[in-house]
């Protein structure tokens, strides 16, 4: 009996410890980001800010099989590196948008900027399927001066079954066109 109960108390504070892990990677907020990667930050520069740029980063957080009558979710991570060897690279906005277009999350109150050749990324868990099967990042860059541009990219992982699957979206630096 006193095994019994010893292993429901045992479940019940995996569970508990489970739920707390699962809330807080649903929703990581810029102030995590700051905490996490506290090492890869430096000051904003006090300069202006002469380089401008934005990436579009495609990420699926669920993906649609057998013509629609299954979906198979996935963990996305979204890394943001810095290519410069020594200058930071301030990053002004990250944010999160489902299929429909409308912003999920936004993970920038403020910027902040990478030190050379430094990273920072964005875990959106399996079980948060707010984005769907369109889901996108936004990655607003800046820096003062010349710069190498950013490398940013996504890395999905998921399971289906007994499969196990990982893939990478690169991000698209966005460039207006259609006006000469």
């Amino acid at each position: 009996m006193c095994h019994i109960r010893a292993g429901g108390i045992f479940l019940a504070v995996l569970l508990c410890l489970l739920t707390v892990r699962v809330t807080e990677a649903l929703a990581q907020s810029s102030a995590s980001i700051e905490q996490n990667f506290a090492n890869s930050l430096t000051a904003v520069p006090s300069e202006g800010l002469t380089a401008t740029g934005a990436f579009y980063v495609p990420v699926y957080s669920s993906v649609s099989m057998s013509q629609g009558k299954l979906r198979a979710d996935f963990s996305v991570t979204l890394s943001v590196h810095n290519a410069s060897e020594t200058r930071p690279l301030v990053l002004k906005r990250i944010a999160y948008f489902d299929t429909s277009g409308k912003m999920v999350e936004s993970y920038l109150k403020s910027p902040i900027a990478l030190k050379p050749f430094a990273t920072i990324e964005v875990a959106i868990a399996t079980t948060d399927t707010r984005g769907g099967t369109g889901a996108n990042f936004m990655v607003d860059w800046a820096a003062a001066g010349e710069i190498a541009e950013p490398a940013v990219e996504a890395l999905m992982v998921g399971s289906v079954g007994a499969g196990h699957y990982a893939f990478i979206s690169q991000g698209r630096p966005i460039r207006l066109v259609g006006k000469n």
